[in-house]
């Protein structure tokens, strides 16, 4: 790839929280910036799970990335990146290389399966649309399965959903299915009651959002709960297959399993040859320099960075003001000026339980809970996301749903009608198995 010699070339990999605001950073820079990710959009990944739950569509929290990077010195390609040859500076993708004077990466994550990914097959996890697709498609099609099942037992199998790992992923997943199946879907259905589906949370951990304080914690379960969300924690998963679960010796017998328990980074970080955490993260110096390299940044997820004693969390956020203090690092190196360390400033963060619940931290200091949390919840999201097309039409999605319950986006795109049980024609003319049947009139 051949760029303006005589400009600083600023490679940005991945179009993020961090990349993005790393290039907007730049966008008046006496630099060449060129951003490459392996999709031509940049996704609001905290409302993935509603996208896997019929509440948003996928347009409702993307954005076209060449559409938000708009400025005269900025490319942007569609590439995977593969590794980094620090000793040659060049990034290394599917299309070829891309040298560079200065690397900003900030891919991100990946889901973890704790040393199983044969698990991965069985039980998809949620970090982009093709991942919120796939789960919202196995969800509607395990309740079509179960209108079609006349087997009591394999029916329980269809309307029991698992979700392995109690994070913010976790919950927001087992809250939005919860209320999904008991008040969204039951006047859809004739032949079952999805108000019977069971939904079951397992955590390893002692409590759920084990990152919040105790008493947050046992909030956000007790709202779980109410919703009708069983959880367990303490609660090892051992075995995971295309049925259920194993935990210990214990199976549940489940036809639709999600992942929301582990991340790890991107194995771009691996061709690095630099000191990584257990997660797979550059450790990186209080800059967000790679140790020995002031020429290569890393940001956001893929970043292993402690301030306080306490690690810089995964958080979009944080992100940001990465994203952000290395486009200042980036102009002061260019004027010959000392990098500065970073220094992230938490101003809160939040995880919704379901409809009109939802906990908080702000500034580290003040805990909030219930309708107040989730206000300030749907606020914070709807001011982060980007593009006035995409606030405006989530907050009509969002007050469509809060005054009528109803999850419209139910979409099941591929034909999958040959894997669903036999229709036996005699098992469902009837009412429906939830409501009485009219009074006779004499």
């Amino acid at each position: 790839m051949e760029h303006n010699p005589g400009r600083h070339h600023v490679v940005i990999v991945g179009g993020g929280f961090g990349g993005l605001q790393a290039a907007l950073g730049l966008g008046r820079a006496p630099v060449e910036v060129t951003v490459l990710d392996r999709y031509n959009h940049h996704l609001f990944q905290p409302l993935l799970y509603q996208v896997a739950t019929a509440v948003l569509s996928p347009g409702d929290i993307s954005a076209p990335i060449r559409q938000v990077l708009r400025g005269r010195n900025t490319t942007v390609l569609l590439a995977d990146v593969q590794s980094v040859d620090l000793a040659r500076k060049v990034v290394v993708s599917d299309g070829g290389e891309i040298p560079y004077d200065t690397l900003v990466l900030a891919m991100g994550a990946t889901h973890s399966y704790f040393g199983h990914p044969e698990w991965a097959e069985f039980a998809p996890g949620l970090k982009t649309i093709d991942d919120a697709r796939e789960i919202r498609e196995r969800v509607l099609l395990a309740l079509e399965a179960a209108e079609r099942e006349t087997d009591p037992e394999r029916q329980r199998e269809w309307l029991t959903f698992v979700i392995i790992g109690a994070g913010p992923t976790g919950v927001e997943l087992a809250g939005a299915l919860a209320y999904m199946t008991r008040h969204s879907l039951p006047r859809d259905y004739r032949r079952v009651d999805t108000s019977q589906a069971r939904v079951l949370l397992l955590e390893g951990l002692p409590r759920v959002l084990n990152t919040y304080p105790e008493e947050l914690s046992a909030k956000a379960r007790g709202d779980l709960e109410k919703l009708g969300v069983e959880v367990r924690t303490g609660t090892l998963v051992t075995g995971v297959d295309d049925e259920g679960v194993m935990v210990g010796d214990t199976r549940i017998q489940s036809r639709t399993v999600l992942w929301g328990a582990g991340v790890a980074a991107s194995p771009v970080a691996r061709t690095l040859g630099v000191p990584l955490d257990r997660a797979g993260r550059v450790k990186v110096e209080p800059t967000l320099n790679v140790p020995g390299h002031e020429d290569v940044f890393v940001i956001g997820d893929l970043a292993s960075l402690v301030q306080d004693g306490k690690p810089v969390p995964g958080i979009a956020p944080a992100a940001m003001q990465m994203g952000r203090h290395v486009a200042k690092n980036i102009r002061h190196r260019l004027m010959g000026r000392p990098l500065e360390p970073f220094r992230y400033r938490d101003k809160g963060s939040f995880a919704v339980i379901g409809r009109g619940s939802a906990i908080g931290v702000l500034y580290d200091k003040v805990r909030v809970s219930g309708r107040i949390a989730w206000m300030m919840w749907l606020g914070i999201h709807i001011t982060f996301l980007v593009g006035f097309r995409n606030k405006l039409a989530v907050m009509v999605d969002w007050a469509y749903t809060y005054l009528t319950k109803r999850r419209d986006v139910r979409l099941i795109t591929g034909l999958h009608a040959n894997k669903l049980p036999p229709i036996h024609s005699e098992s469902g003319t009837g009412p429906r198995r939830h409501e009485p049947e009219p009074a006779h009139v004499h």
